[in-house]
């Protein structure tokens, strides 16, 4: 088995619920209240599908869900960093449109979840992407990964209280009850563990992506990490030849919901050689296997050992059901944490409309307000990345990789009031016109097509003055 480094390129998607409270008579709807945030970013024709100049995409998604899309990382860290600043930027807006409600004598107060439900039981998603090679057996990928995926929840839930016919119980996935078959094209109508649209966003002769849907969105930065670097290893083994024997699920539908309710992982869902096996065991068996790839490839890469290590500890907390050792770093346990601190102090049951309150006030992104972030600016949610780097993050696209492009060339059309429009492979300037650029390799950062592009804009708006 081969342990050559993969270099990967990672991207999460998120979309926020929204809530405006304001009198009811003047209380804007949720897509009005999306279209007003999208108004201090937006230019002329580009209205709520906008491209901004760190590399990300922020645009209006079904449900009126405004939904950030990470530029392109290739770097574990930098990726938990982005998708905090799209927090950030969704932060600023909303309190800019407040201010213009204020203005407008309608004062009210937006809510931004990054959560995967409403109270009328509509789901929207995190989605991952892993970009991945075209020579790939992708079906057989799948096959691989899905015993990992239908397991990963016990590592990188989001948790949530649900009702079920025996009362309310903690779930440690805000997802899994909303999956209904393991791999298909559909996002919406009939949401799958692995999305199979091919559609890679790059050269589609070398490249195609790995468009997992079935994750929670986490605000625990540590958390992040785990499930994309975690995912990320076991794409790794699997492309070096890896075998899973007796992981494989008679029904990986059935299980995840099944092993969504129950914390301890000791759930016992059927597999296809006629035995038994509980979550917290077949994450252990691809643990055990991530550890020895990565000690036979010795990688010095610092976030692939932290990787491991909160794997390790996170799974050794479950089975000892000592989860004080990783309550600071795993979404699902710091909540219900929180939760069962206010219910004893209070006496309250889970069913009870205050616990529910707690439950979507963890994933309000409002720093002086969300109670995660209450928790972490008192130390008790660990960190990934620091203020100044999400702060950077929110201009400055990723170095590394195409992002770079897409952003500096998005600046200068910008600081030169040219018309342009972008997607993930395409520039083009519209006004002066010029032939659009296509950019299919995602790993280039340097182009010189590109570098002449934004030349052209600054020469062509000094010779306009």
């Amino acid at each position: 088995m081969s342990a050559t480094p993969v270099r990967r390129l990672f991207g999460l998607e998120n979309e926020y619920g929204l809530i405006c409270t304001s009198p009811p008579l003047q209380r804007p709807m949720p897509d009005e209240i999306a279209r007003r945030l999208f108004r201090h970013l937006a230019w002329p024709g580009h209205g709520t599908n906008l491209f901004l100049p760190n590399g990300s995409r922020f645009y209006l998604d079904i449900g009126a869900h405004p939904e950030y899309a990470t530029p392109e990382c290739d770097d574990l860290r930098e990726l938990v960093t982005h998708d905090k600043a799209g927090e950030r930027i969704i932060e600023g807006l909303i309190e800019k449109t407040e201010q213009q409600m204020r203005r407008a004598e309608t004062p009210g107060s937006i809510y931004a979840f990054k959560n995967n439900t409403d109270s009328d039981g509509h789901s929207y998603g995190c989605h991952e992407n892993y970009l991945i090679r075209r020579e790939s057996d992708f079906p057989g990928l799948v096959e691989k990964m899905l015993p990992f995926l239908v397991t990963r929840q016990l590592i990188c839930g989001a948790g949530r209280v649900v009702k079920t016919v025996r009362g309310a119980r903690f779930s440690v996935s805000q997802r899994a009850e909303f999956i209904c078959e393991s791999s298909g094209s559909s996002t919406t109508r009939s949401r799958p563990i692995v999305n199979t649209r091919d559609e890679p966003h790059a050269d589609s002769g070398r490249y195609r992506r790995l468009h997992v849907i079935v994750g929670d969105a986490n605000m625990s930065e540590t958390t992040t990490l785990l499930k994309v670097g975690a995912t990320d290893l076991i794409l790794r083994l699997i492309e070096s030849g890896a075998k899973f024997r007796g992981v494989g699920m008679r029904n990986p539908v059935r299980a995840i919901h099944e092993i969504s309710l129950d914390p301890t992982g000791r759930h016992l869902v059927p597999l296809t050689n006629g035995r038994q096996a509980s979550a917290l065991e077949i994450q252990e068996e691809y643990f055990t296997q991530a550890m020895d790839f990565v000690e036979a490839e010795g990688s010095s890469d610092p976030s692939v050992h932290k990787v491991l290590d909160l794997w390790g500890r996170t799974l050794d907390a479950i089975r000892t059901g000592d989860l004080g050792r990783v309550s600071t770093e795993i979404d699902w346990i710091i909540k219900q944490r929180l939760i069962e601190r206010y219910r004893e102090k209070h006496g309250l049951g889970l069913d009870d409309p205050r616990i529910a309150q707690i439950d979507l006030a963890y994933h309000d992104i409002h720093r002086r307000r969300g109670l995660f972030y209450l928790l972490q600016n008192k130390g008790q949610a660990a960190r990934v990345t620091t203020d100044i780097e999400v702060f950077r993050a929110k201009s400055v696209p990723p170095q590394t990789t195409r992002a770079r492009l897409r952003g500096d060339f998005i600046r200068a059309a910008r600081e030169h009031d040219c018309t342009f429009n972008v997607d993930w492979v395409q520039l083009r300037l519209d006004i002066p016109p010029h032939p659009p650029v296509s950019c299919k390799e995602p790993f280039a950062s340097v182009d010189e097509r590109v570098e002449l592009l934004i030349q052209k804009i600054r020469t062509a708006d000094l010779r306009a003055r």
